[in-house]
């Protein structure tokens, strides 16, 4: 076995980035006079000629994920205005595209992130894949249904429309929420190396060309811990592991986002953690995949940031000083310190 194999950590099933209260769908929520204190300070941050930049990054920079879905019900009772419209009359740019998504509860926030990434001529393929794909069965549930109530489409439509060849495989299989739940008596080791054999005979092992869904419906209806399985007993048998087979066998985007799927699915955080350092790569940043990926991981970016230092040397901190600036850079940093304050 590779130690690329064993060293995958095992888990149940996929990680729920949706928190427990937003499944709920509680359009009451216990909100506290400390979310009616934000509310507050974000009308007074907006509140005459032009905005007080630094009291909303005061305000919604130290928010997390739950508090934002009762901010977003809560300033409507309080001011009969959307604040998503109230942000967006007020902000621009990147700070005001970070501000827009802050501005909405976590799911409608992802629903909006997808529809800007499908805006314009071709769509932000990475944006989409680190959206749907390596996404628990209820995570996917409730953001289609949230998309079709938000903007009455079906979001197995639009993508269809939007994505293509084997990234439109994998994303279309992932949109069925199909993980298989573990059952110990069905997901046996015997079963991980017939699949294992299935995944060679379809991709390597196949004459000509691989069949690219008929890996994709292995790695996402297996649930995380018999994923694993499969992967050791293909490791063991042919010498190296699911993730390095499908580095040969699919190509362009289909790859990365099989990729992602993966490692979403096996180590969520060093993906989390890898896609936060793509999303900087090259000549300028990708802001908008790192403002998408900082509101998203935000409930564990403790656990991503320390992944982060481990895999590439230096914090997410660091990272943001040194490709963002200004009111954005504020924010970003603020978000991330309300998980994992720097020490000084």
């Amino acid at each position: 076995m590779t130690q690329e194999a064993s060293a995958i950590t095992m888990q149940t099933s996929t990680l729920d980035l949706f928190s427990p209260l937003v499944h709920e769908e509680d359009l009451t929520p216990d909100c506290g006079i400390e979310i009616d204190d934000v509310c507050n300070e974000i009308r007074a941050a907006v509140k005459g000629w032009g905005c007080d930049k630094s009291k909303l990054i005061s305000s919604l920079g130290s928010t997390m994920p739950e508090d934002r879905l009762k901010i977003s019900l809560r300033y409507k009772e309080i001011f009969d205005k959307k604040l998503k419209d109230v942000i967006q009359q007020e902000t621009s740019g990147d700070f005001g595209t970070c501000m827009k998504y802050l501005s909405l509860n976590p799911v409608q926030a992802e629903c909006s992130m997808i529809k800007d990434a499908c805006k314009g001529i071709g769509s932000n393929a990475t944006i989409l894949y680190s959206i749907l794909c390596g996404r628990s069965n209820k995570d996917m549930n409730l953001l289609k249904k949230t998309y079709y109530k938000t903007y009455t489409k079906d979001l197995h439509n639009l993508l269809a429309y939007e994505l293509s060849s084997d990234n439109w495989k994998l994303t279309s299989a992932c949109l069925q929420a199909s993980e298989e739940p573990y059952d110990p008596d069905y997901h046996t080791i015997e079963k991980a190396k017939e699949d294992a054999e299935m995944f060679w005979e379809k991709g390597q092992g196949k004459w000509f060309g691989a069949d690219e869904k008929a890996i994709f419906k292995i790695i996402v209806t297996s649930p995380t811990n018999y994923l694993k399985f499969v992967n050791d007993a293909y490791a063991e048998k042919y010498g190296y592991t699911l993730l390095k087979a499908m580095e040969k066998e699919i190509s362009g985007n289909g790859r990365k986002a099989a990729l992602f799927h993966f490692k979403a699915k096996l180590k969520p955080y060093e993906a989390m953690a890898e896609l936060i350092k793509s999303a900087c790569a090259g000549i300028g940043t990708d802001e908008l995949l790192l403002t998408t990926c900082i509101i998203r991981y935000q409930d564990v970016l403790g656990r991503v940031n320390f992944a982060h230092e481990e895999l590439f040397g230096k914090s997410i901190h660091d990272r943001i000083r040194s490709e963002c600036s200004g009111d954005y850079k504020a924010l970003l940093l603020a978000l991330v310190n309300k998980v994992c304050p720097e020490t000084v």
